[in-house]
């Protein structure tokens, strides 16, 4: 089964500095790394997904510092660069045509932030019909906040994992992934 790397949104306003710093945004952003490098040396094609909010000037401005890929897991020559305005990496982009034309089926995901565009992108893989694979520590989810209650990152990202990892995708560890991603 053919398959892909998809890296959503691991972007410059997620880490200190930027407009929207996430909880564990550098550990996250490593273990992307680490995954990326392993889906290069098994020879797994690799897909970045970029936000931008053209009609924004707090966040992801096009053009702006923030709006950048973090150079952690910045492409390598010829990996292509999917830019998205929602959060679902596959609606109003060619996301799909891309997977379409590599052949694959099998298409793991790590990315920022769990609870929304990873969420999103992964549901809606899903829907398309691939076979989703979530590389969980590869990713960074936000504190938020719900009916007074603070909920913090931490168990944000545990909830959305634990309600994908339910019939909807394999959730994997970057070291499981590094192990075979072939079988993953």
């Amino acid at each position: 089964m053919a398959q892909a790397l998809v890296v959503i949104d691991i972007q410059n306003e997620y880490f200190p500095g930027g407009a929207i710093p996430l909880p564990g945004a550098e550990r996250a952003a490593g273990q992307a790394a680490q995954t990326i490098e392993a889906a290069r040396a098994a020879g797994i094609p690799v897909v970045h997904v970029r936000h931008e909010e053209p009609d924004s000037n707090e966040w992801f401005v096009p053009g702006s510092e923030g709006a950048q890929t973090h150079p952690a897991v910045a492409p390598a020559e010829g990996e292509p660069v999917v830019v998205k305005h929602h959060p679902n990496s596959f609606l109003q982009t060619d996301l799909a045509q891309r997977l379409g034309a590599l052949g694959a089926s099998r298409i793991a995901f790590c990315g920022m932030m769990t609870s929304m565009c990873v969420d999103a992108t992964v549901r809606a893989a899903a829907d398309l019909g691939l076979d989703p694979v979530l590389v969980d520590d590869a990713c960074a989810a936000p504190d938020l906040e719900h009916r007074g209650k603070r909920v913090p990152s931490d168990e944000v990202h545990a909830a959305f994992c634990a309600a994908l990892s339910d019939e909807i995708a394999t959730v994997l560890r970057t070291s499981d992934f590094a192990s075979g991603p072939t079988d993953a």
